[in-house]
């Protein structure tokens, strides 16, 4: 390691399911509902690629990395989407988002990205995403996914599984 480069924890390795595993991997043991929003943060790096012509990171990324955040953030709960969308036939799907941005991040920063429930709908879940470097705010998005069917694409409830879960 190069002399001042901060060392990331190493992320858990990809987790995969039997086919015939139900969408949430083991109900007894998910995440406390009353722990949903304990914010365990995903960190991530900022690489050559995500920045811009300025040495910045293009703004539309951080669409991406709140995306990896959810994911992440719902995979500790104990909710796999892709078998979800296997067994239950469900999908979420982005319908609205309201995004502010405060500072830049630059290649090679280290950022932390937390992710906290604002709102359980019959159908939608509100997040409140914060991307930081150290103490410094530098994004905040409020992400509203909506559960839809994964043929029709119309709204389906969250499922009472999920919405345990959630709430």
């Amino acid at each position: 390691m190069m002399p001042g480069a901060t060392q990331l924890a190493p992320l858990n390795a990809k987790t995969t399911f039997p086919a015939a595993a139900a969408a949430v991997t083991n109900p007894d043991k998910a995440m406390p509902t009353d722990s949903r929003n304990d914010s365990e943060a995903l960190q991530i790096r900022v690489y050559y690629e995500d920045t811009d012509a300025g040495g910045v990171v293009y703004y539309a990324n951080y669409l991406k990395y709140f995306e990896r955040a959810r994911t992440e953030w719902l995979r500790r709960l104990g909710i796999n989407q892709s078998l979800l969308a296997e067994t239950e036939r469900r999908l979420f799907v982005v319908k609205n988002v309201e995004i502010q941005y405060r500072r830049p991040a630059r290649l090679d920063d280290v950022l932390t990205l937390d992710t906290e429930v604002a709102h359980v709908g019959r159908a939608s879940i509100r997040f409140e995403q914060r991307a930081s470097r150290g103490d410094e705010l530098l994004c905040q998005a409020s992400v509203t996914v909506c559960c839809v069917d994964a043929e029709s694409f119309r709204p389906v409830n969250l499922g009472s599984t999920v919405s345990s879960l959630l709430k």
